[in-house]
């Protein structure tokens, strides 16, 4: 049949046919040597289809290429299914700025609660590093799975400090930790005294996905206070994943060092 006949077959057009040809993805059945005028077989209808659906969600044509020439079902399958993750996960990230500009967006915000609170120093099991911002994630699911394995018998919730050079620079000194009475001494855990501080303290409801809009907020609560921050960012995690997997639940408390600002 003609190029014309099984674009109207296929839904794809002559001109994504002919880039199809050109790619090495569906080659004519038959080239004519004077005209180039291409001919394709109905054999072909499925493979022009599996095309169309895999470019419909946005496969690349190399990886098109390789689910094609795949003998194996099972090598297609995984293929497929890596894209389809990086789908959801495209997805997830999307669905997470919209929620964030909705919250950005609405007229008139709830007012912050944030309280004034003093902190003695404590004594804790820690992990530290100097970590990308990339890779924070992972190494905090890491450190916290070693922690749990030695830290016994905690006394409250885990937490986490993190440096200013995290957040200006994308690189900069991560330590997470459990409270516990005897902080063991074992692989990258360590006793750790977190020095005395006055914090700024809010609370963040709900996934991380937007705890970034909180922390501006809980930013202009202290700027508005004549308050400047000193030292690095904790973060006390109260309900999270390790407690529940409804995200709507988990709750983190968010404190900044701060020093009041004398007067000029």
């Amino acid at each position: 049949m003609s190029i014309g006949e099984f674009s109207r077959l296929t839904h794809l057009s002559v001109r994504t046919l002919r880039r199809y040809h050109d790619a090495g993805l569906l080659e004519p059945a038959a080239v004519d040597d004077g005209t180039g005028y291409r001919s394709y077989s109905a054999d072909q209808i499925p493979t022009a289809q599996v095309i169309h659906r895999l470019r419909q969600l946005d496969v690349p044509l190399p990886d098109v290429e390789r689910i094609l020439r795949s003998p194996d079902p099972r090598t297609r399958a995984g293929l497929v299914a890596d894209h389809l993750q990086r789908l959801e996960s495209e997805l997830d990230r999307t669905r997470a700025a919209v929620v964030s500009l909705r919250r950005l967006l609405r007229p008139g915000p709830a007012p912050l609660d944030v309280e004034l609170r003093a902190v003695p120093a404590t004594t804790v099991a820690a992990i530290e590093d100097d970590v990308a911002a990339d890779d924070v994630l992972a190494w905090y699911a890491g450190a916290m799975a070693e922690l749990d394995a030695l830290v016994t018998a905690p006394t409250g919730v885990p937490g986490g400090l993190y440096d200013n050079a995290l957040f200006e620079d994308g690189r900069g000194h991560l330590l997470v930790h459990l409270p516990t009475a005897d902080p063991p001494c074992s692989g990258r855990v360590r006793p750790v005294t977190l020095p005395a501080v006055e914090l700024a303290v809010t609370v963040h409801a709900g996934e991380h996905d937007d705890i970034d809009v909180t922390y501006g907020e809980l930013g202009r609560w202290v700027v508005g206070n004549a308050l400047a921050v000193a030292g690095p960012v904790r973060e006390t995690y109260l309900v999270g994943p390790r407690d529940t997997p409804d995200p709507a639940a988990w709750r983190t408390e968010i404190g900044w060092p701060v020093f009041r600002v004398a007067p000029r």
